[in-house]
């Protein structure tokens, strides 16, 4: 028990001040849809196909390569474009340009998210993020074990009575305890989603064939022909298939040859931007493959659930509610626990 203890001090105290930039990004994030103020954001979806298709001829027309456009959707009512250079923009539903953005330091949500995710730093800071919910998870599942010895002395505290190095350690570890549920949910969904061998290892027992490949071009695919020579004729022909699938985002191809994709989100879907893909050939514009989450196995369907739950995409208000206070909890116990660690004595003892 001294050893785990030692181990959560230490491993606490050094990756303590991250966990807390996690934390406290995560809960503002889950509300980013309330707070980002564009003219429009808050305009009722307009699910025509005519309005989505020309969102799409006008993003195209304000800017150079169009990577992507994310469709206007029942919780946001502005459509986002990206481009190759960096820059983004946003349009209403009748195509007009709302804002535009040269990087993503122009807009807090966008920086916001990179931090969350990437801490600015591209791929490495992707899998620093990974290894932050793996640490935060072993967190959980130690400090549980830690705070059963002394659960006759609990006592709820929003902060600590003291900012000594025991008052600390009390709070932290009562109010550690009332989060665990929730903590445990975020750092297991949030590594996950990180790292794709560690969820194939998780969810073997429920996967129908282990060896299937998860990239969108290889499952679930189905040819079609169906001709098409522009936008709303193309979203129509992907409508005929899922008739009651939303349009959410359109996929530009990055290299020659590359198919164009289109995302929907079939009701039975908990990611907002749905899992189902209808793939274009982006010259004739005939469908090539179609992806329908719905014939996958049950490990796909769980694994679906996992961003939703994550980003408090699902559950309402509520679920919003719970999420943000848990990233609140995790970013004061983070900074409490390297405060307490560093400045109030956990060091030497820890050494001692």
């Amino acid at each position: 028990m001294r050893t785990l203890a030692l181990l959560h001090r230490w491993v606490g105290g050094i990756v303590g001040l991250l966990l807390a930039v996690i934390g406290l990004s995560g809960a503002i994030l889950v509300w980013e849809d309330s707070w980002i103020g564009v003219p429009g954001a808050d305009e009722p979806l307009r699910a025509q196909v005519a309005d989505f298709a020309r969102a799409l001829d006008a993003a195209n027309a304000a800017g150079p390569g169009l990577t992507r456009l994310t469709f206007a959707g029942e919780d946001f009512g502005l459509h986002q474009a990206a481009y190759a250079d960096g820059s983004g923009a946003y349009l209403n539903q009748s195509g007009e340009l709302v804002a535009r953005w040269t990087s993503q330091w122009d807009r807090p949500e966008l920086w916001l998210f990179d931090l969350h995710h990437h801490l600015f730093l591209a791929e490495v800071g992707k899998t620093a993020t990974g290894i932050l919910g793996l640490a935060g998870l072993l967190f959980v599942v130690s400090g549980a074990i830690l705070w059963w010895r002394a659960r006759r002395t609990f006592r709820l505290r929003p902060w600590p009575a003291r900012l000594t190095r025991s008052a600390i350690v009390r709070q932290h570890r009562d109010i550690g305890i009332v989060a665990a549920p929730l903590l445990l949910i975020l750092t297991a969904t949030g590594s996950l989603m990180v790292f794709d061998g560690l969820s194939d290892a998780v969810l073997a027992p429920w996967r129908d064939d282990p060896a299937a490949q998860r990239s969108i071009d290889v499952t679930a695919e189905r040819s079609r022909t169906i001709a098409a020579d522009s936008w709303q004729a193309a979203l129509s022909a992907a409508q005929q298939q899922f008739p009651h699938a939303a349009f959410r985002r359109v996929q530009f191809p990055k290299d020659g040859g590359a198919p164009l994709v289109l995302r929907m989100k079939q009701p039975a879907d908990w990611t907002p931007n749905g899992r189902t893909y209808v793939r274009f050939d982006p010259v004739t514009w005939q469908v090539i493959g179609i992806d329908d989450p719905l014939e996958g196995d049950i490990a796909r369907s769980i694994e679906e659930k996992f961003y939703p739950l994550h980003a408090a995409k699902v559950g309402g208000a509520a679920w919003k509610i719970a999420v943000s206070l848990a990233g609140v909890v995790l970013a004061m116990l983070g900074l409490l626990a390297s405060y307490s660690f560093w400045f109030r004595g956990g060091l030497r003892q820890s050494a001692a």
